[in-house]
């Protein structure tokens, strides 16, 4: 069994390797990037076609294995194809899992740090791949079509390797996106050791894929028809919205169950001391996050925008408003938008002295290919009572930051239309009500004057701004009743949700 497991794995990255091999020569051959997809088309259907038609060794394969897998406790595996540390939903499943009594191996690449609760829990086991070089900017647009093929073989073969030589899980949960080569390789090695396969979709990934390089592209259609054809062989589904519940259904016949993203406990408000704690304590790593606006005058030694003497949890009067958004700094999230709002605002703060509009800090919190750009779009602005902060914050001061905050600002505009953004959960478990842009989905999440804003362009959002922070720092009763309705989105908690839509179903699972 061990061997024929072996054997197809090889096979598996032979094909890869074709892939590859077909790349090579059509750099060689200096085809275009439409003709190099024509020539890799046959390689990427030989590798379909030969773990399709490896169903029935693999079934005699997981049938004689299953006497020999041991049923002492339950073991699950958590994949992701991307940084764990970054991943809150999965963290959460993992902590669910763990909580409900299953030992659980994490197959992931290595970057941020997890939670706490995960880093010190010998429950949990992770298993470090090494992300793929990146090629350096200016290259020719041949160049990275080529380079992909090569990215996949890396991470086929360390996900093979790291999966077969985990204890045997009852089934392996699977992030999507990104879907190559995640779906195909956990497809093929549940069925090699008669583990189950549960996809949790968090997005299409070829629509990911359609915003670099237009839906109609060849590259994209080959990375739908991977993601459907392994996708729908997932044993279980989740979502995260109706809509992507739907949409499954209507068009890849999957069923799926919604999983709504809910903020775990550790998500709350603060109070005054603790918000007096943390902004102390971040001011001393980073002295310029909250420092003094030029209209607010000079105060105490060690004073800040928000605390004229740091001794004392006594805010300030002219405190500005603080404005929180947080962002992977990509291409469906518009920070220009912001900027452009941000523009506007200041521009009317000004034209107006005495209206009752307050100074605006803005932190911006995450990683992402496009912050440097904006980062150096943000330099250039000349503003007088707006600032701007881009952070990356520990995973434990996140929330903590969140719990400080006057208003969140969303710009996710999901590539699908069908997911919402998990920074606005995270945003409401701290009972802030949230401007959002607007899309297919999201009055799923935030409903427009109820408990937060939509906007569709940088005039509405500076609008929304004016709406919510007008009187501040006394909450004028707009804002109030926001607070009260985001408030109420806390009373069902993931581990709830969790037990009652995905519990039962994961139990089925289970071979104790």
């Amino acid at each position: 069994c061990e061997k024929r497991s072996v054997m197809l794995a090889f096979k598996v990255v032979a094909c890869i390797a074709a892939v590859v091999g077909a790349a090579l020569l059509c750099w060689q051959w200096e085809l275009t990037p439409l003709q190099t997809a024509c020539v890799q088309l046959p390689s990427f259907f030989a590798l379909a076609m030969m773990m399709s038609s490896s169903n029935m060794m693999m079934s005699s394969s997981s049938n004689s294995s299953s006497d020999s897998k041991s049923s002492s406790s339950k073991r699950a595996c958590v994949l992701v194809l991307g940084d764990f540390g970054r991943s809150p939903r999965m963290q959460y499943h993992t902590l669910s899992l763990v909580a409900n009594g299953w030992l659980v191996d994490v197959v992931a690449y290595a970057g941020a740090d997890p939670m706490e609760k995960i880093k010190g829990d010998k429950r949990i086991s992770l298993h470090e791949i090494k992300a793929a070089g990146k090629l350096r900017p200016g290259l020719p647009k041949i160049a990275y079509a080529l380079y992909a093929p090569v990215k996949a073989l890396w991470l086929a073969f360390q996900v093979v390797w790291k999966l077969l030589r985990i204890p045997f899980p009852d089934f392996v949960l699977v992030q999507n996106p990104p879907s190559v080569p995640s779906l195909p390789v956990a497809w093929l090695v549940c069925r090699l050791r008669g583990s189950r396969l549960v996809v949790d979709w968090h997005n299409y990934g070829f629509t990911i894929l359609g915003m670099s390089l237009g839906a109609s592209h060849i590259l994209v259609r080959i990375m739908r028809a991977i993601e459907r054809r392994f996708g729908a062989k997932g044993d279980l589904h989740f979502c995260v919205t109706h809509a992507m519940a739907q949409d499954l259904q209507d068009n890849w016949g999957v069923k799926a169950i919604t999983l709504h993203d809910k903020p775990p406990s550790h998500f709350a408000p603060l109070n005054a001391a603790e918000k007096h704690k943390l902004m102390m304590r971040l001011s001393k790593d980073d002295s310029e996050m909250f420092k003094v606006f030029p209209s607010q005058g000079t105060g105490a030694a060690g004073s800040n925008a928000f605390y004229d003497d740091p001794a004392f949890a006594v805010p300030r009067v002219d405190r500005p408003a603080l404005l929180i958004s947080s962002t992977s700094w990509t291409e469906d999230e518009d920070f220009g938008i912001l900027c452009d709002a941000l523009d506007e605002y200041d521009s009317r703060r000004q034209q107006s002295p005495s209206a009752p509009l307050p100074n605006i800090l803005c932190i911006v919190t995450g990683k992402g290919p496009m912050k440097e750009h904006y980062e150096g779009i943000i330099r250039t602005r000349q503003w007088k009572h707006v600032r701007v902060v881009t952070a990356w914050l520990r995973f434990e001061d996140y929330p903590l930051l969140l719990g400080s905050a006057d208003v969140g600002v969303s710009l996710h505009t999901s590539s699908s239309g069908l997911d919402l953004p998990m920074k606005v959960v995270d945003m409401f478990g701290c009972g802030l009500p949230v401007c959002a842009a607007r899309f297919k989905c999201i009055g799923e999440l935030v409903q427009h004057n109820v408990n937060g804003l939509l906007f569709s362009d940088s005039k509405e959002l500076c609008e929304n701004l004016e709406t919510l922070l007008r009187g501040h720092p006394t909450p004028n009763s707009t804002l109030k009743q926001m607070q009260k309705r985001v408030l109420e989105f806390r009373e069902t908690s993931w581990n709830d949700n969790w037990n009652k839509r995905v519990l039962p179903s994961l139990e089925s699972f289970s071979r104790r």
